[in-house]
């Protein structure tokens, strides 16, 4: 899966777990596909901060999935709900991980 589309995933998921500061950085990077030096350059830090800040991030969000596992248990829902004919049931399914 591409990483862009994953860690936005988690990112969704888990975004109220993480600091004021870390979803404001990673929106930028992730969200608003500003580059590093960009975001560095309005937040008035250095480049390597704003680096070091996004991984520390995106490690969050994978410990938060290891520990959850909420991401994985959504996707095994997507594709339950893709072998399911009954469209009211497939409806429910899904509106379990929106």
């Amino acid at each position: 899966m591409d990483k862009v589309v994953y860690f936005n995933n988690l990112f969704s998921i888990y975004k109220e777990l993480l600091t004021n500061r870390e979803q404001e950085i990673f929106s930028y990077y992730y969200e608003e596909n500003l580059s590093m030096g960009e975001i560095a350059l309005n937040e008035e830090v250095s480049r390597s901060f704003i680096g070091n800040m996004v991984k520390r991030t995106e490690k969050k969000l994978e410990e938060l999935e290891s520990t959850l596992k909420i991401y994985e248990k959504n996707q095994k829902i997507l594709e339950i709900s893709k072998e399911i004919t009954e469209e009211n049931i497939r409806i429910r399914l899904l509106d379990l991980i929106h």
